[in-house]
């Protein structure tokens, strides 16, 4: 595992993955591998469905425990004998949300590789770097974009492109179209892995003389990049152990057993739609219905025909659903539908909600509406998935409490594979006690191996022993001392107008508070008098007619001329990433005829 650091650093990472007094090496899970868990669990319930798949035609497929085991040893057999493929590699994929997509992860994993997916909604130029700087031998496309794959991968309006890619294998594609074709190749394949203990040996593999062909904890599973807003993206890498400890703490704090179902409508080329939806109910021998793309008017439908008990959603899904629910009812139907009443609804438990911003105002709308609990958590890449949750246990009034009552939604209370804390936001070290605003950091056994060929990132980021978030926040306790902690904001997203930082999650809340305003976003643009100064991204809902006096007077009201916006911007369209983040840096530039205005009160 290529982690590029010096000695120094890497004593750092070895104490930021340490929790309970445990180092990573002290396994929190009994399991040798990914391979082994899904192994146990086709030999022990090989006919239970484990994997069910819709397109968006709403088509349905659906595989067993046995039937999915079986076919990700065939594609494995198929990446070893016709791609060369072997442990410690990568492979690229350029993939949605489909049954193959998960096929390749699993295979990749069987073997001891590793996957790097990537974000189709990224453009051409960034893909070609992550494709470059992951060092992949093999990229895996879907049809509808092998033709983008083949332009990204040869190089395209003078990009160097990714020379390293030797071959493209077509996922869906019409066989003998010129490239190898993913189902074609799986046909006759054996379904027992060639490297398995029944049979072959670890010299059966050409691997390499002294090389082991068994996969292990610490191998490599997955290298995800992070989506910031500025500069080059870093890559993630995260050990199959990562993806285990991470899924078994989720399943653990939200009591998810081998008789519930969850389903993923985030995309898979992330974190939070491979942890949560795939490998945690993998973890516990559930199942997971996996949608190619979110769609309101099914949701709920979906739930109800496939016995959901659980999804994960990013806030702006809550947005999109609150929309739907609110026209179903001005149609005359419930707020689920025509198809769906609140008793159809029996068995469907929660939502677990993180990843974007969730302001009080949707948290209290969402809530009011549809009366279904939210279990509102953080995480990052860099931590696997989820670090903290609201606890299950809260009643109705406790959990509305916590995301209503203090400003922001509470992202809750460690899980188990790690703790968490709050330090100083300038990076001397120094521990935060309860109410002070600082940076949230991590430590635990799901922490990540580090960025990948960025020394300079792993040295800064594990620079005090924890991994270092870059996420402003701070902790309140409760009556019987648990931590809840709060996220205020990216503190590279801070407003530093004069020397004096505000966090924009403040004056959202405010703009949010405001009638006719559908998004409000506090945007810090470059000020010649101040070095920043607060501006306001609004959309508005439908027939408002909501004016920039009226925004800007209602602001002054509740807040201080400083921390008040100064310049509205009407738009339409909101940047966000994969994952419903809002990209607000990405919003500067439309308020750059006020860089040179003083503004007074």
């Amino acid at each position: 595992m290529t982690r590029d650091m010096d000695s120094l650093t890497e004593a750092n990472l070895y104490q930021a993955h340490i929790k309970d007094g445990l180092p990573q090496e002290k396994r929190k899970t009994p399991f040798r591998n990914i391979r082994d868990l899904l192994s146990l669990h086709s030999k022990t319930s090989g006919g239970k469905t484990f994997l069910i798949y819709y397109d968006a035609d709403d088509e349905r497929q659906a595989l067993s425990y046995g039937e999915f085991n079986a076919r990700a040893h065939q594609a494995a057999n198929f990446m070893v004998d016709d791609l060369g493929i072997r442990r410690g590699d990568r492979v690229a994929t350029i993939a949605d949300n489909h049954i193959d997509t998960v096929l390749i992860y699993f295979a990749c994993w069987v073997i001891g590789a590793a996957v790097a997916p990537q974000n189709v909604s990224e453009d051409d130029r960034r893909i070609a770097y992550i494709l470059r700087n992951c060092e992949a031998k093999v990229c895996f496309a879907r049809a509808e974009y092998r033709q983008r794959a083949e332009a990204i991968i040869n190089g395209v309006d003078g990009d160097e492109g990714a020379p390293n890619i030797e071959t493209i294998v077509d996922l869906g594609g019409a066989p003998g179209d010129g490239l190898i074709n993913f189902h074609q190749a799986l046909k006759n394949r054996p379904t027992t892995y060639l490297g398995d203990d029944s049979g072959a040996k670890a010299a059966d593999l050409p691997l390499g003389e002294g090389t082991d062909a068994t996969a292990t904890l610490d191998d490599e599973a997955l290298l995800v990049y992070t989506s910031g807003t500025t500069g080059t993206p870093k890559g993630v890498i995260l050990s199959q152990y990562n993806l285990l400890v991470d899924a078994q703490g989720i399943s653990q704090w939200q009591a998810i057993t081998g008789n519930q179902r969850m389903m993923c409508v985030l995309p898979i080329h992330h974190v939070n739609g491979i942890v949560v939806t795939i490998i945690m109910p993998l973890y516990v021998g559930g199942s997971t219905v996996l949608n190619r793309r979110f769609s309101a008017s099914r949701f709920w439908e979906r739930i109800v025909r496939e016995g959901v008990n659980v999804v994960s959603v990013v806030p702006t899904l809550l947005q999109f659903l609150i929309e739907h629910g609110q026209a179903e009812l001005a149609a005359g139907n419930t707020i689920f539908g025509p198809r769906v009443s609140r008793r159809d609804l029996t068995r469907f438990r929660h939502f677990i909600c993180g990843a974007g911003t969730l302001s009080v105002k949707l948290a209290q709308e969402f809530s009011e509406i549809f009366g279904l609990t939210l279990l509102h958590g953080y995480g990052l890449s860099e931590s696997t998935c989820y670090s903290c949750f609201l606890p299950i246990s809260l009643s109705w009034e406790a959990n509305q409490s916590w995301l209503l009552d203090h400003g922001y939604p509470s992202i809750g209370c460690p899980i188990e594979p790690n703790e968490m804390a709050i330090f100083a936001a300038d990076g001397s070290g120094r521990q935060l006690g309860a109410g002070e605003r600082g940076e949230i950091c991590i430590r635990g056994h799901n922490v990540m191996q580090g960025y990948f060929k960025r020394p300079d990132a792993n040295a800064e980021t594990f620079k005090f022993q924890w991994f270092r978030s870059g996420d402003e926040g701070y902790f309140l306790h409760d009556e019987t001392g648990r931590q809840f902690f709060f996220i205020t904001g990216r503190i590279k997203e801070l407003i530093n107008r004069g020397g004096v930082k505000f966090s924009p999650f403040d004056i959202e809340e405010v703009l949010l508070g405001i009638d006719g305003l559908k998004v409000g976003l506090a945007i810090g643009f470059p000020n010649d008098y101040y070095g920043e100064e607060v501006g306001a991204y609004v959309v508005l809902e439908a027939d408002a007619a909501v004016t920039e006096a009226a925004i800007l007077a209602r602001c002054r009201q509740l807040m201080t001329f400083e921390k008040s916006p100064k310049a509205v911007v009407f738009g339409e369209e909101i940047p966000v990433t994969s994952t419903g983040k809002f990209q607000r840096l990405k919003l500067q530039a439309l308020f750059a005829q006020w860089e040179g205005t003083q503004f007074r009160p």
